[in-house]
């Protein structure tokens, strides 16, 4: 755990496996660290970290595994639920994942003597992402390759079924709109539906492709952000089912577009990792960063994370 700044780089946390995927909790944990999660080729490591930016006497990053989970294939997606606690008697960590088999695997643990998995099969292609209904993380919303969008219960039973026109990219459930689901295609289209009505009710265009990743502003529940082709795409959906921005970014095409959590103004994206040009780039201040894997922002610091060679990249931005 160091400092260093050869690329911009606030801290640097060494892992014990390749690090395929990495997201920080988006919830309230009950303990002023946060919790982060990374995932490697045969396992996920659960840790707290604390940054000396929250706390003065921290010097650097305070990171400490709390436990790592066997997952036996490669960790490709990564989704926090809302019920995990530390502060709780006993705490409970839950989460769930996406692998290369197709099958989402949901873990529960109180990081003594109960550690549970479940496995949800049904989809029949690979899962780009997933996500916990915000409120009460009762159910995972998951797409696929195989063109659908799945809601599961946390029995792994299917509560909803909505069928694409092509490969399901990215899923956004946003707190303050719980009964509404966001879902990114690759043929550049982005809907949003409603749950009661199990019904579309607003669709977005890029009228590009491939779209590869979108998310939805926790600031702001009017701005949706995207990334497709080589180009990243804000939009107002008050205005215009088209983007009001855009701007080439990536020369190797966009892999990863996320939001900061603390400000509506701020965002990240990436490229595809071992192209020639796969930065991970912070937008709003246009601080180019390093090639990384996964992306993900801190709760409540303008602070972002991706994934490398047996490492995290951790960078403090201004706001």
């Amino acid at each position: 755990m160091k400092q260093d700044s050869t690329r911009n780089i606030t801290y640097t946390v060494n892992c014990e496996d390749y690090v395929h995927v990495v997201k920080f909790s988006p919830f309230d944990s009950g303990n002023a660290c946060s919790l982060i999660a990374y995932g490697g080729n045969t396992c996920v490591v659960v840790a707290t970290c604390r940054f000396q930016e929250e706390d003065a006497e921290v010097e650097g990053v305070q990171f400490k595994t709390l436990r790592t989970f066997h997952h036996g294939i490669r960790v490709d997606a990564i989704a926090w639920s809302p019920e995990t606690r530390l502060d709780a008697l006993p705490p409970q960590i839950r989460f769930c994942t996406a692998a290369s088999d197709r099958n989402i695997r949901l873990f529960t643990s109180d990081l003594q003597d109960r550690n549970e998995f479940k496995t949800f099969d049904g989809h029949s292609d690979y899962i780009n992402d997933l996500v916990f209904s915000p409120k009460d993380g009762q159910e995972i919303a998951s797409v696929s390759d195989d063109h659908t969008c799945r809601i599961w219960d946390l029995e792994g039973n299917e509560k909803a079924h909505f069928v694409l026109r092509s490969p399901g990219m990215s899923v956004c459930w946003h707190p303050e709109e719980s009964f509404k689901l966001m879902v990114a295609e690759k043929n550049g289209t982005i809907r949003f539906y409603d749950l009661i009505t199990q019904q579309a009710i607003l669709s977005l265009e890029c009228e590009q492709m491939p779209l590869m990743s979108a998310d939805w502003c926790l600031k702001n529940t009017l701005k949706i952000g995207a990334v497709a082709g080589s180009d990243w795409l804000i939009w107002d959906i008050t205005r215009s089912s088209y983007p009001q921005d855009k701007r080439p970014v990536h020369v190797d095409r966009g892999r990863l577009f996320r939001w900061s959590r603390v400000n509506e103004n701020l965002f990240a994206t990436t490229g595809y990792p071992g192209k020639t040009a796969s930065q991970l780039l912070v937008h709003h201040l246009g601080h180019p960063q390093v090639v990384g894997s996964g992306l993900t922002w801190h709760r409540t610091l303008p602070l972002c994370a991706v994934g490398g060679d047996h490492k995290i990249f951790f960078w403090i931005t201004e706001m």
